[in-house]
């Protein structure tokens, strides 16, 4: 007995469809598009009914950025062979880029889970889905079903670590699920941030030049009369970046999907607004409503970014999902290793966060409460250190020396609870304090290089081509068994155990199974599609075959597209030994 997945048809020229298709796989993989385009363009042409040929057609349009041109040649794969489970799941990938598709991708995504279940591919493309909309929970429940079947699956484990973050897509104010294309989504969030900050930072410094005139110069009259000159500024500056905003009646959604969005912007308008109240009453310096006013308009973004720093931090389960990274093969390469590693970094860093902040609550409240209860900071970095070692990260030298600095003050701290050493409590708060210019550092580099920083925005996404796999082919050998077989049968699942009938069948030239079988049959199809269809006792032949696909009903038959093909010989006196 042997398995036939990849057989292919006598062609009398020089390269058949499928060799082209073959070559252009090659050479996407090399990351040749161009060329691999041309490969399955020549495919096509050679075999038009051929639905693999049109699959790689629409995954180098996409790796192509051609995200428009990608779809219509995924929705002819599904018509040539809509039992097959790599072109549903072409057509779900093309669907999730096309704005307002989110819906029918996921409903390919569910099709391609059924034609497929024992595969994880279908699961991965359903986490990731429900992962991009913000379901955390289902995406991780994707992602193990996934690695229940491969654990080494490369983007299940990488993307399994995002939904334990609780990561967010980095268009988080845009729903998939609109019907508007997201970059006007995303100039509209463009616009709002730049005015947001802009306001902010023009009420901060007049707010801070107004007063200086004022308590140094003592011309707090005429200063203000010149604060106001900023207000007039704000119109024109509002007024342009409000044009940017084509999509207006999305703004109030997007800003319930981005929080922080939203914050943003109100922020800014609080902060305009304590600014115009504080130049309109007038008050002094020493009064408290005027001074509470000017600390509005001051600290209105640095209050805000103390705000989101510890819910950025302490957002998700960043050990958890370091080991799910840990899981990933040492040899992995290419962009989910790369996603790996940048993801684990991000990930030690909000460790080192959370480890550092407890650090200092614990020796804070024990400096507070009784210094004896410091001995409990010993116990704080072990998590920190476990995660930094599973990672095995390297590399990020600003990292490694902030994790020397907690781990050393956690001991200190102990010491001088415990010993009552004030230098022991300085040595330990020296080296807490010492984590924030280190930190500082680390962030002020990713910026000036342009590069992914110690913050949740540089998780990345892992996001592999699919749908290129190569579609099962009926050689010559299993085509001329089908045709000339005395009796074609068709085994299904019913509802009391696998059933077997008797069916008709013909064989398409794109190697698809047509059958023509009981109402019975059909009924069973309709609840599970995958079938075996076999063909034996041909006429002259010692052979048999069963194809394993799935059956879909289609203008009164069932077709079959294959997923295995196996070809064996039936006993008898040709195999006696001579």
């Amino acid at each position: 007995m042997r398995t036939d997945a990849s057989s292919t048809d006598d062609d009398p020229s020089d390269r058949s469809s499928r060799e082209w298709c073959e070559e252009a796989l090659t050479r996407l993989n090399a990351g040749r598009l161009e060329p691999a385009l041309e490969a399955a363009r020549r495919a096509a042409g050679l075999d038009p009914g051929a639905e693999w040929p049109q699959r790689l057609l629409s995954l180098v349009h996409e790796r192509l950025g051609r995200d428009a041109d990608a779809l219509p040649f995924a929705e002819r794969a599904v018509r040539l062979a809509p039992g097959s489970w790599p072109a549903r799941l072409r057509l779900a990938a093309a669907l999730r880029r096309t704005p307002g598709r989110r819906a029918d991708a996921e409903g390919h995504g569910e099709l391609a889970q059924r034609f497929a279940p024992e595969l994880p591919g279908p699961e991965v493309l359903l986490g990731d889905l429900a992962l991009l909309r913000g379901d955390h929970r289902g995406a991780a429940r994707r992602y193990r079903a996934a690695l229940a079947r491969d654990p080494g699956h490369p983007q299940a484990r990488v993307n399994l670590g995002l939904a334990l973050l609780r990561w967010e897509r980095p268009r988080p104010h845009h729903d998939p699920a609109w019907p508007i294309d997201p970059r006007e989504t995303g100039r509209a969030r463009r616009a709002l941030e730049v005015w947001s900050r802009q306001a902010r930072l023009l009420v901060a410094v007049a707010t801070l030049a107004v007063g200086t005139c004022a308590l140094l110069l003592g011309v707090g009259a005429e200063a203000r009369l010149g604060g106001l000159a900023v207000l007039v500024v704000l119109v024109p500056l509002t007024v342009r970046h409000a044009r940017r905003v084509a999509v207006l009646s999305y703004v109030p959604a997007m800003f319930r999907r981005d929080p922080w969005l939203g914050a943003g912007v109100a922020s800014a308008a609080v902060a305009v607004a304590a600014y115009t109240a504080w130049l309109l009453l007038g008050a002094e310096p020493d009064d408290p409503v005027g001074a509470g006013l000017a600390g509005i308009a001051v600290l209105s973004w640095p209050a805000l970014a103390a705000v989101r720093a510890p819910a950025e931090v302490w957002r998700g389960r960043p050990l958890r999902a370091l080991a799910a990274l840990s899981a990933l093969s040492p040899e992995a390469e290419g962009a989910a290793a790369r996603a790996a590693r940048r993801n684990a970094g991000v990930m030690l860093w909000m460790v080192l966060g959370r480890t550092w902040s407890v650090l200092v609550a614990v020796a804070a409240g024990a400096l507070v409460v009784d210094p004896r209860a410091a001995v409990a900071a010993v116990a704080v970095p072990y998590p920190m250190v476990r995660g930094y070692l599973r990672a095995r990260h390297r590399g990020d030298v600003p990292l490694r020396a902030a994790t020397v600095l907690v781990v050393l003050a956690a001991p200190a701290c102990a010491a001088g609870g415990l010993l009552g050493s004030a230098w022991a409590w300085r040595a330990g708060f020296g080296a807490l304090a010492l984590v924030v210019p280190v930190f500082a550092v680390r962030a002020t580099r990713a910026w000036w290089r342009g590069g992914p920083g110690p913050w949740r925005s540089s998780l990345l996404m892992c996001d592999l081509p699919v749908g290129g796999e190569p579609s099962v082919a009926l050689d010559a050998e299993v085509r001329r068994a089908f045709s000339a077989a005395r009796g074609v049968v068709l085994s299904y699942g019913g509802p009391l155990g696998p059933r077997a009938v008797g069916a008709v069948a013909s064989v398409t030239s794109s190697g698809e199974l047509r059958l023509i079988a009981g109402a019975e049959a059909w009924d069973a199809v309709e609840a599970d599609p995958r079938v075996a269809v076999f063909a034996g006792d041909p006429p002259r032949l010692r052979l048999w075959a069963e194809v394993s696909g799935v059956a879909l009903a289609d203008a009164g038959v069932l077709r079959v597209t294959p997923k295995q093909v196996r070809v064996g010989e039936f006993p008898g006196r040709h195999q006696r030994p001579g």
